[in-house]
């Protein structure tokens, strides 16, 4: 079972919404909206999308890495290490 399991309908309707936002940032370069205005709801993606990526990261280790087999606990370690700094890195 997958560490997002339990929120996976929550998780699929912040997407969503996500997914709406982006709809509307094309929308607003369609329309030659101000720059500020096109770079603001950049950024409340940007939040929204970090968002969803800390749920992920706090089910993963809840469930991938505390859940996981002992022998398998280091690997899944390091991977959540690794996806958090490619996560600090995209700033």
């Amino acid at each position: 079972m997958r560490g997002y399991a339990a929120s996976k309908d929550q998780l699929q309707t912040r997407l969503r919404r996500i997914e709406g936002q982006v709809r509307g940032i094309q929308k607003m370069v369609e329309e030659d909206r101000y720059c500020i205005e096109v770079l603001t709801q950049i950024s409340a993606i940007q939040a929204a999308l970090d968002k969803v990526a800390l749920g992920l990261l706090d089910g993963h280790a809840r469930t991938c890495v505390i859940g996981a087999d002992e022998e398998l606990q280091a690997e899944r370690t390091d991977e959540l290490m690794a996806a958090v700094g490619r996560l600090a890195r995209r700033g």
